[in-house]
């Protein structure tokens, strides 16, 4: 008898939500992929599932379908001898799956060349090489002080009602690679527990900019059960991390939302009967993220790589909330949307101070993008640090008690916001560049302390 043809039926004691509960009475291992069917049901219906508990008496089933018509008499599971594993090949590019990497754009599967496991170990610490090159989203507040390089995880932390999805969209649709790579790079994107409204308007915004030709969609809906949730980004991750370490492509993975994925992870794991940490979210969340996050990289000797992008929402805007504050120590980062600036209209509200990119000086400057963004990328922040703080200053002293230096900055900071934050279109990194040196010519030469004279004379002229 092989591993494909043990089955059980008459065994199940409980059906818990998605999770199926059996008695015992045959070896098999954590993870392995099962199959569901009901005697009897017409036409037959087989659900995926996966083996998530084990203990002398009882074996745990995670049903990645809908469970409801099982009843226990007739439930017959079929156990596959294999983990969950997902089919590859090179037409992935131009379709759209769901969050088990089914088709769901009407077209044939994936005919696939080779098979791996979606939950695949992260990259091994010795193999990788260190991330480098940049990546243009085309958004100016990333580009220009947060620079995404190739092979990093930068998250973007949002909140309820901020337009993170119209952030993800338009990353999605205009991020590039400059130079010869150009012709390599690729898009992952991933929408875990979207509307269907949402995961429509994903994939509209996609087709209706020839995005798509370039990009592999996996969108899992809120409808759908939470067990497909924590699967969806290991399918996609998995697909990724063929194109870059197959096809040799540069891979961006957008991942929206994160929270969506770790409340479904706290979800299952009431229901397996888990003792629940921090607001109620596993032990293991921290090591449950980084089995993700941990799969961007570049490795050694590898023609590709790949670069995450998550987005999670905080809930009730809170960065030290378990979600954003155990993401933000397994990633090099992160880009903060800011509801104060939403409500003044700068689209996108993104909010540089807080915002950070820590390989930032691996992918800029002489060579990859221009010889003088560092320093200017630094003389931004550093001007924009101050006007915030004059800001405050003259919320208590009114703007009669400031000096003329402090009232220029002042100025500054609402021109960089409207100017340089604020955006109608996606621009290159060179546009961005050529607005920012605009904003500081404005500034008072003797606060210009991160630039050289040479840059200033270079790109700001003669003295005010």
């Amino acid at each position: 008898m092989t591993a494909a043809d043990l089955s059980v039926q008459g065994t199940a004691t409980r059906i818990d939500g998605p999770l199926l509960f059996l008695r015992r009475n045959l070896v098999v291992t954590l993870g392995e992929a099962v199959e569901v069917t009901l005697a009897g049901e017409q036409p037959p219906r087989p659900r995926v599932g996966r083996v998530t508990g084990l203990d002398d008496d009882t074996i745990v089933i995670e049903v990645l379908d809908q469970t409801q018509g099982l009843a226990l008499a007739g439930t017959r599971v079929r156990f596959l001898g294999e983990p969950v594993r997902l089919g590859l090949g090179p037409g992935l590019l131009g379709r759209v799956f769901d969050g088990m990497g089914r088709p769901a754009d009407g077209g044939p599967p994936v005919a696939a060349h080779a098979w791996r496991r979606i939950d695949a170990r992260a990259m091994n610490p010795a193999e990788r090489a260190l991330p480098r090159d940049f990546i243009e989203t085309g958004i100016s507040a990333i580009d220009l002080t947060n620079s995404l390089i190739r092979g990093q995880k930068l998250p973007i932390f949002s909140a309820g009602g901020l337009p993170h999805d119209r952030l993800a969209i338009q990353i999605a649709r205009h991020a590039r690679l400059r130079g010869e790579a150009a012709d390599a790079f690729a898009i992952v994107f991933v929408g875990i527990g979207v509307s269907h409204d949402t995961a429509e308007q994903f994939r509209r915004a996609m087709e209706d900019s020839g995005a798509l030709g370039h990009t592999a969609m996996f969108l899992n809906r809120a409808s759908e059960p939470s067990p497909q949730r924590l699967l969806t980004p290991r399918v996609a991750l998995t697909a990724a991390e063929y194109l870059a370490f197959d096809e040799g492509r540069h891979v961006l993975v957008v991942l929206t939302d994160m929270t969506n994925y770790c409340e479904a992870l706290r979800e299952v794991s009431a229901r397996h009967g888990e003792i629940p940490s921090r607001k109620g979210y596993p032990g293991y969340l921290y090591s449950d993220l980084a089995t993700l996050y941990e799969r961007a990289g570049a490795a050694r000797g590898a023609r590709g790589t790949v670069t995450q992008l998550p987005i999670l929402t905080m809930p009730s805007d809170d960065i030290s909330h378990p979600i954003p504050d155990l993401t933000g120590y397994i990633t090099e980062g992160q880009i903060v949307l800011d509801r104060a600036l939403d409500h003044r209209g700068i689209d996108p509200p993104i909010h540089v101070l807080p915002s950070l990119s820590r390989l930032f000086d691996q992918g800029t400057g002489e060579g990859f993008t221009d010889a003088d963004h560092p320093a200017l990328a630094h003389q931004l922040f550093a001007s924009y640090a101050r006007a915030v703080r004059v800001r405050v200053l003259a919320s208590v002293v009114g703007a009669d008690g400031l000096t003329d230096t402090d009232r220029v900055h002042l100025a500054f900071a609402d021109r960089f916001e409207r100017e340089l934050v604020a955006q109608a279109a996606p621009r290159t990194l060179d546009e961005s560049m050529a607005i920012a040196w605009g904003l500081l010519r404005d500034l008072p030469r003797a606060e210009l302390t991160r630039l050289s004279d040479a840059q200033i004379e270079r790109h700001l002229g003669a003295a005010v």
